[in-house]
């Protein structure tokens, strides 16, 4: 069984680096919001409706699943879910995070359940060889969206829902981006503490307190008459943030009623004010890249902009050197 994933996973190593090479050099990708129907990728569809919602959605989300494991859930009830954004061109990255602190059996005794979450994109050889992968890891969600950063939210939102319909019993849900080291052991032991009574309503990660950009040049550009107030409500850096699982439902229900936002953490942090969730600063959470030593490292929970080889030279460096005091 081995050997067969083994060469599996050299296969699709190989066709990731020639259709790669292949579309850097004849295939310029595009990026845009829309919805259009894709036939290259044949997978069984779940609709979902929610009950106990009066009125008449503004974003009814009606996207439908080409790429899910909704039995992910069904033998053991996960402690943690992590959901993972990612672009289908980061297969180093998946990888990575496979092999290091995303691994689903480093922690015995704990169900932990990792999942890449995707909409799709607008070349169909990108499409198949994600389908490929996700029959070879189970460890993909993909939507009829367009992926796109403009549309970040509605992939948190497909997250949300996943977790709502096919995993509420989790007890918590992690939410990051795949250039993103999590140090799981802090984030497992010192923060969620899986002997405790899990938390309801709970939300923590990096909180910031601002208001809109209105420079149309910057990556954080928010036009007035989409957002007329002048400070956000409180929200977590969408680098990574953490709640427990009933969240999931109230944040997509609320979705539902709530005008959207391109910037995904600020929309969430509008969802829980909606919500009365006020999210908790927690300091561990660093949405900033931080030069890598030992100690310093041994004492956060996220580090944003860490490549696939620094992932590996970092995890491998903190296992192997556990015995070593700071």
């Amino acid at each position: 069984m081995a050997s067969k994933v083994s060469c599996l996973y050299v296969l699709t190593v190989v066709c990731w680096a020639s259709a790669l090479w292949y579309l850097s050099i004849t295939r310029p990708t595009s990026s845009y919001t829309g919805h259009r129907q894709i036939s290259s990728i044949s997978i069984a569809r779940k609709n979902v409706s929610f009950g106990n919602i009066r009125t008449r959605p503004i974003n009814p989300h009606s996207f439908d699943f080409l790429v899910n494991e909704p039995n992910k859930c069904e033998k053991n009830v996960p402690f943690l879910v992590i959901l993972i954004s990612t672009t289908h061109k980061e297969f180093d990255a998946r990888q990575a995070i496979r092999e290091t602190w995303g691994d689903e059996n480093n922690f015995k005794g704990i169900k932990i359940a990792t999942l890449f979450l995707l909409g799709k994109n607008t070349d169909p050889v990108l499409n198949q060889m994600v389908e490929q992968e996700s029959q070879i890891f189970h460890d993909i969600i993909v939507e009829d969206f367009i992926d796109s950063y403009h549309n970040l939210t509605l992939k948190t939102l497909m997250g949300m829902r996943w977790v709502a319909t096919f995993c509420s019993k989790a007890k918590y849900v992690m939410k990051t981006d795949s250039d993103i080291f999590v140090n799981m052991d802090n984030l497992i032991y010192k923060l969620l503490k899986p002997n405790t009574k899990p938390r309801r309503r709970y939300f923590t990660g990096y909180v910031i307190n601002g208001g809109p950009i209105r420079d149309v040049r910057s990556k954080w550009y928010m036009p007035r008459d989409l957002y007329p107030d002048s400070n956000y409500p409180p929200f977590c850096s969408g680098t990574g943030y953490i709640f427990s699982a009933d969240v999931a439902e109230l944040i997509y229900k609320t979705s539902l009623h709530t005008r959207l936002l391109h910037l995904e953490d600020v929309y969430v942090g509008l969802c829980l004010r909606k919500l009365g969730i006020h999210p908790f600063q927690n300091s561990g959470f660093n949405h900033w890249k931080m030069a890598y030593s030992l100690c310093r490292y041994r004492r956060v929970i996220t580090v944003h902009q860490i490549t696939p080889e620094e992932m590996h030279r970092i995890w491998n460096d903190m296992s192997s050197k556990k015995h070593l005091r700071c």
